[in-house]
């Protein structure tokens, strides 16, 4: 098991080293390509009490650090396809963290993130939806 680790770890130090941080400008990501800008609603898929949250969405990569939102990040692309993406993040001291996305619609967006916000892990699935124009 910790063999497989490493190999995981080596593999994604290579991606990183191959491709190099992205801190110099905000990665396009094709499936976010289609994703509205607006109002959207947040809401949890792990607990029935979780609750809702709103956020306004001027630029979709805002949803891949929900748990992050004013941190500056320096993100690595590790998936990028027409429908669904994948990233990681590091924002230093404030933590980082790993998030997948998954495009249904330009309006419903399936986002898992998990990590460590400031000093606390947290893992959680999101169902995003458009609500509306920014207030």
């Amino acid at each position: 098991m910790v063999t497989m680790g490493l190999r995981v770890l080596a593999a994604g130090m290579a991606l990183t080293m191959a491709t190099g941080p992205l801190a110099a400008g905000p990665p396009r990501l094709s499936a976010l390509d289609t994703v509205q800008p607006g109002e959207w609603e947040l809401r949890s898929l792990d607990r029935e009490d979780a609750g809702q949250r709103r956020m306004c969405v001027r630029d979709p990569r805002q949803l891949l650090q929900t748990e992050h939102p004013r941190s500056q990040c320096r993100l690595f692309v590790v998936k990028d396809e027409p429908t669904a993406a994948s990233v990681t993040y590091d924002c230093a001291q404030a933590g980082g963290g790993r998030t997948d996305v998954r495009v249904e619609t330009p309006r419903l967006v399936q986002v898992r993130s998990q990590g460590v916000a400031n000093g606390a892990p947290f893992s959680r699935t999101l169902e995003a939806r458009r609500v509306g124009a920014c207030r």
